[in-house]
């Protein structure tokens, strides 16, 4: 009997938990950019920030190229994931508003693009990666103003690392 409640608290204490590749509280709303334009995202783009869980980093940077094409936006180019670089080439496609679907990955939610589209900040529901993409090099406002929106979106502020 004491063994059996013991097993079950433990279950009730590890449900809450995030994994080690979770980098949001899913108990908290998350919202993608409504009124995010697609089409304004053609371009290179250099990642600039991301999630990860070790402070030390075993990838450096990422960039992306969106190009328009018949049923979306080709995308094409490495991504740093959780300290991993990650190639990331396919079709994206809109699954909602503000929300992209890649061919072998999460759906993307754009979590908020500055008015200029200088700036994307994008995560998952699940919280299993966020980062940060930028036509060139960030702004020190816009960076905060990313890290910001993730926060508001239930992510750990501990994860976010410039790069």
């Amino acid at each position: 009997m004491i063994l059996a409640l013991a097993l079950v608290l433990t279950a009730c204490v590890g449900a809450g938990r995030k994994g080690d590749a979770d980098f949001r509280d899913a108990k908290v709303p998350i919202w993608s950019a409504a009124a995010f334009a697609p089409a304004r995202i053609v371009g290179r783009w250099q990642q600039v920030a991301t999630y990860q869980a070790k402070p030390e980093a075993t990838c450096r940077e990422g960039r992306l190229d969106f190009e328009a094409a018949p049923a979306g936006l080709a995308v094409e180019g490495v991504l740093c994931l959780n300290g991993t670089a990650r190639k990331v080439s396919g079709l994206a496609t809109v699954s909602g508003p503000g929300r992209l679907q890649v061919k072998g990955q999460e759906d993307w939610w754009i979590l908020w693009v500055d008015d200029g589209y200088r700036t994307l900040a994008i995560g998952t529901p699940s919280g299993r990666f966020g980062f940060v993409l930028d036509r060139g090099v960030a702004a020190p406002d816009r960076l905060v103003a990313a890290r910001e929106i993730f926060d508001f979106n239930g992510y750990d502020r501990a994860g976010f690392r410039a790069l």
